[in-house]
C-alpha cells in the first residue's frame, strides 16, 4: 500500500490520549499530560504530534531534537545556561537532543511538536561531509565562470581541479 503524498490534521481539535509525565520529573503541582501522534516521515526519524498539559512544573529530557509550536495557553521554559522564556500561542522553540529543560505550566498549554530521533554518528558524519562538499561545489560554481583563467580553459584543465586549486590559493584567485 502506498502512502498519500501528504498528511493534514486539525491540531486545535485533535482528541488526545493520556501521556503521564514520569513522577520523578514532577517538581510541583499535579500536571496531567495528553498526546496524539498524527504523522511521521517516510524514513521514520521524524514524527509530528500534539501534546497538552494542565498546571504544574516538571523537568523534561529530550532524547531527540524537538521543535514545538504553542497552539494554546502558555509555558515558561528554562534550561541549563538559558534564561527562562515564556512561550505563548504562535511562539516556537527548538529543544536539542540530550538536554533537560524545566517546564512551568501556569494553567494549561497545548503544543504541536515535531520530534526527530538522533541518528548514529556513523550515519551523520558522512551526511555532514556530503553537505559540506555540496556547499563547496556550489561556491565554486558561483566563482568559476567569472574567475577561471583563460589559459586554464585553453589547456582543458578540468573546472573542478581549477576550483580546488583556487580554493586553496595555488592559482592566486
Amino acid at each position: 500500500m502506498t502512502r498519500p503524498p501528504f498528511s493534514a490534521e486539525s491540531l486545535a481539535h485533535l482528541d488526545l490520549d493520556p501521556a503521564p509525565i514520569r513522577p520523578e520529573w514532577v517538581i510541583g503541582g499535579n500536571p496531567v499530560a495528553r498526546c496524539r501522534h498524527w504523522s511521521d516521515s517516510s524514513d521514520g526519524t521524524t514524527s509530528a504530534m500534539v501534546w497538552d498539559c494542565t498546571a504544574g512544573s516538571f523537568r523534561w529530557y529530550f532524547g531527540g531534537d524537538e521543535i514545538v509550536h504553542i497552539i494554546e495557553g502558555e509555558v515558561i521554559v528554562s534550561g541549563d545556561g538559558a534564561a527562562p522564556r515564556t512561550l505563548r500561542p504562535g511562539d516556537a522553540a527548538l529543544f536539542r537532543a540530550g538536554t533537560w529543560s524545566t517546564w512551568h505550566v501556569p494553567h494549561y498549554v497545548r503544543k504541536h511538536a515535531i520530534c526527530r530521533d538522533s541518528l548514529p554518528a556513523l550515519v551523520t558524519l558522512p551526511l555532514r561531509a556530503a553537505r559540506k562538499a555540496g556547499r563547496i561545489v556550489e561556491r565554486l560554481r558561483q566563482i568559476l565562470p567569472a574567475r577561471t583563467p583563460a589559459y586554464a580553459m585553453r589547456a582543458g584543465v578540468p573546472l573542478v581541479g581549477i576550483g580546488l586549486l583556487g580554493a586553496i590559493g595555488v592559482l592566486g584567485f
